[in-house]
């Protein structure tokens, strides 16, 4: 008999490491494959440029209301904005997705990596776009509905479609709808569109072209393998600091105009934030004309981090200023 029992208590052992171990380890199976795929969806929304994005939207907010603004206004402009902007990004990412497998910089992407299917994106990118148009005409106004679906749409096939692949000044146009929340913050908090609204639109997209040449002169060689004529792909990189001088100009011209609105806390940041860019390109201009010949020795990602400082203190500054006005 205590063999017997012994016996049995072996089989039930090997009933029980035969049913119940395969269970338990597929839980956090399942766990690691849906992490898996969350993170791939809010991969391909870009949470970097939302949160940029967001950097210039919501600051806006307490320029219009002139003081603290609207909590419920608040929650729509960041939900709102980060839905709209998830949805330009993931778009983007769909209809991308041939250049970025051959671009260094884009190959991790979940396209690329199949993380996503291409009709899984297509589907998550207009549902988002649905979602966030909806969300502003139901709790702020059409206006800010019509402004973030132009942007949604100028994003995807203005600058995606027409002007990234055929023309080296798709940075410059395309800073239309990366200044477009500006626009649209302004609009859910009063209804409408006033020059203060433009002149941060202006700021922003004026930004954009130094901001991003930066970075593509590091990344031309990538851009040129997918064939794509970004402006330091086709020019030189004098040429392209050239242009980002004049950009610069019009960008700290367009961020003092402001001054009117915000009160002097605003007028020093503007000022010594400017005067900080406009020193930074200029030494890289100069760099360039000192190194003719072998330009492609210029570190620009100095003046690429440099503009991600500049955009965040200045845009602090002008919810700051606001506040103490």
């Amino acid at each position: 008999m205590p063999g017997l029992l012994a016996g049995r208590k072996v089989v039930l052992s090997q009933v029980s490491a035969v049913n119940v171990h395969p269970r338990v380890e597929a839980v956090p199976r399942q766990r690691q494959q849906l992490g898996t795929t969350v993170r791939a969806y809010v991969a391909l929304c870009k949470p970097r440029i939302v949160e940029l994005l967001l950097i210039t939207a919501v600051p806006t907010l307490f320029l219009a209301y002139r003081g603290l603004p609207s909590l419920l206004v608040t929650l729509v402009v960041v939900i709102g904005g980060a839905l709209a902007a998830g949805s330009a990004n993931a778009l983007n990412c769909y209809i991308d997705r041939d250049i970025d497998e051959i671009m260094r910089r884009t190959s991790s992407r979940p396209l690329v990596k199949h993380t996503v299917t291409p009709r899984s994106a297509l589907i998550f990118g207009l549902a988002l776009a649905v979602t966030s148009v909806a969300l502003f005409a139901v709790t702020t106004n059409l206006l800010a509905a019509g402004l973030t679906f132009a942007a949604i749409v100028y994003y995807v096939l203005i600058y995606t479609i027409l002007l990234k692949r055929h023309t080296s000044q798709s940075t410059l146009w395309g800073g239309v709808c990366g200044a477009a929340p500006v626009l649209i913050a302004w609009a859910s908090a009063t209804g409408t569109l006033s020059w203060p609204a433009v002149l941060l639109f202006l700021v922003v997209f004026f930004w954009q072209p130094p901001h991003f040449w930066a970075l593509a002169i590091k990344y031309r060689e990538d851009y040129r393998r997918a064939g794509i004529p970004m402006l330091p792909v086709v020019a030189s990189v004098r040429r392209v600091l050239a242009e980002s001088v004049v950009h610069s100009w019009l960008m700290v011209a367009a961020s003092l105009a402001v001054w009117h609105w915000t009160g002097p806390v605003y007028g020093v940041a503007a000022v010594a934030l400017g005067a900080a860019f406009l020193y930074e390109v200029h030494r890289l201009y100069r760099a360039s004309r000192r190194q003719a010949g072998s330009e492609d020795k210029l570190v620009t990602m100095r003046l690429f981090h440099l503009s991600l400082v500049y955009l965040t203190l200045l845009f602090t500054a002008v919810a700051v200023g606001a506040l103490m006005r």
